[in-house]
């Protein structure tokens, strides 16, 4: 086993995440099979419990795994000695980005020079050969550390990680702990050296050999990314346990790539690193000038791979590897092709995202990923409309009434309503309201977990003429209980109480929109995680109403898929199928939606939602030669503010 680990320095939210996921594709493509571990070096157990105004969303996996990506409003900017200058973390577009990979870990010089005394124990006098990465898009790394680092992984590397790919400290002290009050330890005084760095490499060598991609046996390479900051005391454990871990494993086998920050000052807008610039960073860092590589602004993530290529970043790695003549040249064409089409896409489809958490876009970072998916195929450049649901309601109306029309002015002209999953009572109401006004108005939409027990509310009070159908969940004493907590869930404990991870629905109507996007199976397998349902006792009032339950649970009881068969497009699932969302595979559902609201869902529905290889030819996203065109639409309206990786927003959740 090989192993490749990410680190970061200086301040957090480099973009750890997507060079880790970025040099595991192209080690992908070089025939290497890939697996990734996380670290977060947090005390919590999991993410599950964490708000997602501080941390985004949580990632499900598919044995109900919860992982977040850290986000950091103040970040340590420079380090002198023992004293640290505290900053808010701001875009500046002549900042640049630092990555140094070195093939056994080193002090890290130049900007990081004063905390050698803190990374030293990954240095033992060894002969290094070292690889410096650098970027000069700060704003695409800013933007990229939003991208929840397993949901990244997964993304990329199309694999199927499990919980204990994700490390965090209270993870490893919970084991230790629990091998301390079994006796394991025979008496001993448990430190945090040897046991808990132990207990470290360990959970390391253990994971790395679970295979991720769906074949027998271990994966070649194992890429782990250590969150936070060199530095933190948080992450001093598994600084050390690495740096153990580096001759526990031996020559040859393990990597570093490290992430950092070269302030370019006097620089407006996009500009690559000069000579002189790569003189200094070799003479500082010890690195050899030929292998400073410069990553400089690109359109979307998807060219971060490509960037790497181009500048011969796998092959180094793979002679630190000594995987040379192991590893072929790396087949990208596929990937370069969608990477490409993203970027000339220009008719648009607007997608009206209503929810409690727009303020942070990273809160549902997993649906936007899975809305541009679905967009790239439907040869649609995908614009994000920003909907604060509490907006859409009277008492906003009658507080802030601009607030109020404004809102109202993006769903209504969107081509497109989501409502994703959320908890809480808080803009409940106005979710309600835009499931109305897409039922009504018959404007597709697509509600996931929440956003499906909201619409089944909505449809209760308006044509079942039941005003109080509410959720126990925010009115338990309702007489029209539309939704209720799950028999087998915790009112008590929080984390790790859901209904969580892969679980399977069954079709029990077979002639449905949902049905024909699954490709006309009898079944499929996504991620949960709620803790309240639709009331089965209701079922057979709504359907006698005209909604449909078309998928359910082996049980037959529990609803996990709605349908308005009159509707155009009106689709809610009690699961998140955007987990599974993947560049050039879209979620089913996703794509029905994006197809709905751009006119081709009969199209997409005649092909049974799946993108055939004639299909991806001539979308551009093939193997082979073919040139993409894109459509041009000279009435397409340019977003005001811009766009996040190739996905164009309001500005109400880009920060």
């Amino acid at each position: 086993m090989k192993y490749v680990l990410v680190t970061g320095g200086v301040v957090s939210g480099l973009g750890k995440g997507v060079t880790a996921s970025s040099i595991g594709v192209l080690l992908k493509a070089c025939g290497l099979r890939v697996t990734s571990i996380k670290i977060d070096p947090y005390l919590n157990t999991d993410a599950g419990t964490m708000s997602p105004f501080e941390h985004g969303e949580v990632f499900v996996l598919d044995d109900g795994g919860e992982v977040k990506k850290l986000l950091s409003s103040a970040v340590p900017l420079l380090t002198f000695g023992q004293k640290k200058c505290w900053c808010h973390f701001q875009h500046h577009n002549h900042d640049s980005i630092l990555l140094t990979a070195a093939f056994y870990v080193s002090p890290v010089m130049y900007f990081e020079r004063r905390l050698d005394s803190l990374i030293s124990p990954f240095y033992k006098g060894r002969e290094l050969e070292i690889i410096v990465l650098i970027a000069t898009d700060f704003e695409l790394f800013l933007c990229l550390k939003v991208d929840l680092d397993l949901g990244n992984y997964e993304r990329f590397l199309d694999t199927k990680l499990t919980r204990d790919n994700n490390i965090t400290t209270g993870k490893i002290y919970q084991s230790v702990i629990d091998k301390e009050r079994r006796g394991d330890y025979l008496g001993k005084t448990v430190q945090v050296v040897p046991h808990i760095t132990d207990a470290i490499q360990e959970w390391i060598e253990r994971v790395a050999m679970i295979p991720v991609d769906g074949k027998e046996g271990p994966a070649d390479v194992c890429v782990i990314e250590l969150g936070g900051t060199i530095g933190d005391i948080e992450s001093m454990p598994f600084i050390e346990a690495l740096g153990q871990f580096s001759y526990r494993v031996g020559p040859g086998n393990f990597c570093l790539i490290h992430v950092s920050l070269v302030p370019v000052l006097n620089v407006v807008g996009e500009q690559a690193l000069d000579e002189n610039v790569m003189e200094k960073l070799s003479q500082f860092c010890h690195v050899p000038a030929e292998n400073i590589i410069t990553l400089y602004d690109v359109s979307n993530i998807w060219h971060i791979p490509l960037l790497l290529r181009d500048q011969k970043a796998h092959e180094a790695i793979l002679k630190g590897l000594n995987l040379t003549g192991v590893a072929r040249k790396p087949a990208l064409e596929e990937w370069t092709a969608r990477a490409e089409l993203c970027d000339m896409l220009h008719e648009p489809v607007k997608i009206a995202m209503v929810g409690k958490y727009t303020g942070l876009s990273d809160s549902y970072l997993s649906v936007i990923k899975a809305l541009l998916h679905a967009s790239v195929v439907c040869r649609r450049k995908l614009i994000i409309e920003w909907v604060p649901s509490s907006d859409l309601e009277d008492t906003t109306a009658k507080e802030a009434p601009d607030v109020y029309k404004a809102a109202w002015n993006l769903l209504k002209g969107a081509d497109g309503v989501l409502v994703p999953g959320g908890f809480g009572d808080r803009g409940v109401q106005g979710k309600i309201l835009a499931a109305k006004y897409a039922r009504e108005s018959r404007v597709p939409f697509l509600g996931i977990c929440l956003g499906m027990q909201i619409a089944v509310i909505e449809f209760a009070r308006s044509v079942l003429d039941l005003q109080d159908a509410n959720s126990t969940e925010f009115d338990p004493e309702t007489r029209s209980p539309c939704v209720i907590f799950m028999p087998e869930g915790s009112k008590t404990h929080m984390g790790g109480t859901m209904r969580l991870g892969s679980r399977r629905t069954y079709f029990h109507v077979t002639d449905c929109k949902s049905a024909k996007l699954y490709g006309n199976a009898s079944f499929v397998d996504e991620r949960h995680r709620h803790r309240y349902e639709v009331n089965p006792d209701m079922i057979a009032q709504l359907e006698n109403a005209g909604l449909s339950f078309v998928g359910k649970d082996e049980s037959g009881r529990r609803m996990e898929i709605v349908e308005l068969p009159s509707h155009p497009y009106f689709i809610g699932v009690q699961f998140h199928p955007e987990f599974k969302s993947r560049p050039g595979k879209p979620s089913a559902l996703f794509l029905g939606l994006i197809a709905a609201a751009c006119s081709q869902l009969d199209i997409v529905l005649q092909k049974s939602g799946h993108v055939k290889k004639e299909a991806i030819r001539k979308t551009g996203m093939s193997n082979g030669p073919t040139i993409v065109k894109a459509r041009q639409n000279g009435n397409a309206d340019k977003p005001a503010n811009g766009s996040l990786n190739g996905v164009h927003t309001n500005g109400n959740g880009v920060h």
